[in-house]
């Protein structure tokens, strides 16, 4: 009989304790399971962080390419700038969602005199940003981006001052 009182008693302490204080804030607790779980994703990246990559293309690597990544939850914003050699450059923003390591953003850039936009993929890998490439599309007279390729542009890290 003791020793039955005795577990009831272990018992009814364990469950007592386990209860502690818990947040009535329901805000503060999904915020923390987002982040919790951008953070556990396979080949995620850092949450609410600046991102900066460049590559350089052409036959004398003379084209620029700069992509700026502001990383928050999984909202990405920033800036992406295409600068070409002798050519008319593409400057503008970039904004999207993050999934895992992969950003699909919508680039709103200006090109001679006028604006126009660009659907773009990425994927962070470490110290590289892999992009999709474009293709021409002959029925709109426009490059897209090409869904169904591999992340074949890669842009190197740099720092973002």
């Amino acid at each position: 009989m003791k020793f039955q009182l005795g577990f009831a008693s272990l018992i009814a302490m364990t469950v007592a304790s386990c209860s502690g204080n818990h947040s009535t804030n329901d805000t503060d607790t999904v915020i923390k399971k987002e982040d919790t779980a951008m953070a556990n994703a396979p080949d995620a990246p850092a949450v609410n962080m600046e991102y900066c990559f460049y590559t350089t293309e052409g036959t004398a690597s003379q084209d620029t390419t700069k992509v700026n990544l502001h990383i928050n939850g999984n909202k990405v914003t920033g800036d992406m700038d295409w600068l070409p050699k002798e050519k008319d450059a593409r400057k503008g923003s970039l904004m999207g969602n993050l999934n895992g390591n992969v950003i699909k953003a919508l680039w709103t850039y200006g090109q001679e005199g006028r604006t126009d936009t660009l659907s773009v993929e990425f994927q962070l890998r470490g110290n590289q940003l892999a992009q999709k490439p474009y293709r021409y599309d002959p029925k709109t007279g426009k490059q897209q981006t090409n869904s169904t390729a591999d992340y074949t542009v890669i842009y190197s890290m740099k720092n973002c001052r």
